[in-house]
């Protein structure tokens, strides 16, 4: 358990999960640094936020004073056209995320990678795999999410697929809303626990269930 307050680097803060984590951490208390590309700078405008490219050599002392790396940076095929791959998106940002966290004296990295990427086919779950094992072979105290479909995401629905899986007790493909990953990520870095593990199906949702504990 964490036995001093957090301070999060939140890679990916103006994503999806992002943009409800850094408000969700700060109302609970936590010290937040948004992390930002320099060309979205003014578009999040954070008192905190970091704006640099993460392959840039100060990445690591922007990180100083930081306890926790939470990286939530990830990719669809929609965006390949942008330039986007799972190489850089994926493995890449979570290889100078790690190298910088090192280098830091950070000592909790959350990952949020995606369900069935234990056992992955095809290249989305390949690049997902793969970064996994970029934070397992860290050396870092770390904490890996594997959450289903977001339940809530703007232009997504889950098609009734949520009442379908928990009639069937299917938790591991159960939709999750943005705001339950969110509370569990935050409630993992406040707590420091538990670490070493990848949160998929039930063990997720013990966890977001601890979360709405007061």
């Amino acid at each position: 358990m964490a036995t001093h307050k957090p301070v999060l680097f939140v890679a990916g803060a103006t994503g999806a999960v992002g943009k409800v984590l850094v408000p969700l951490a700060e109302a609970q208390g936590l010290e937040v640094r948004p992390h930002v590309r320099p060309a979205s700078a003014a578009k999040l405008g954070h008192p905190r936020q970091v704006a640099i490219d993460l392959g840039a050599p100060g990445l690591a002392d922007a990180m100083k004073g930081c306890t926790t790396v939470v990286q939530l940076i990830g990719t669809m095929r929609k965006r390949f056209a942008r330039g986007d791959t799972y190489e850089t998106s994926d493995i890449g940002t979570t290889r100078q995320l790690v190298e910088a966290a090192k280098r830091a004296g950070v000592t909790h990295f959350i990952l949020l990678s995606s369900v069935g990427a234990g056992r992955p086919i095809g290249a989305y779950l390949k690049a997902k795999a793969q970064a996994e094992a970029l934070v397992r072979e860290s050396g870092l105290s770390f904490t890996i999410f594997r959450p289903s479909a977001f339940a809530d995401r703007e232009g997504q629905s889950d098609f009734g697929l949520g009442a379908v899986t928990r009639l069937l007790g299917l938790k591991t493909l159960q939709p999750i809303r943005l705001e339950e990953l969110a509370s569990a990520l935050v409630h993992v870095a406040a707590t420091g626990a538990p670490t070493g593990v990848a949160l998929e199906g039930a063990s997720l949702w013990d966890v977001v269930a601890q979360a709405r504990r007061p």
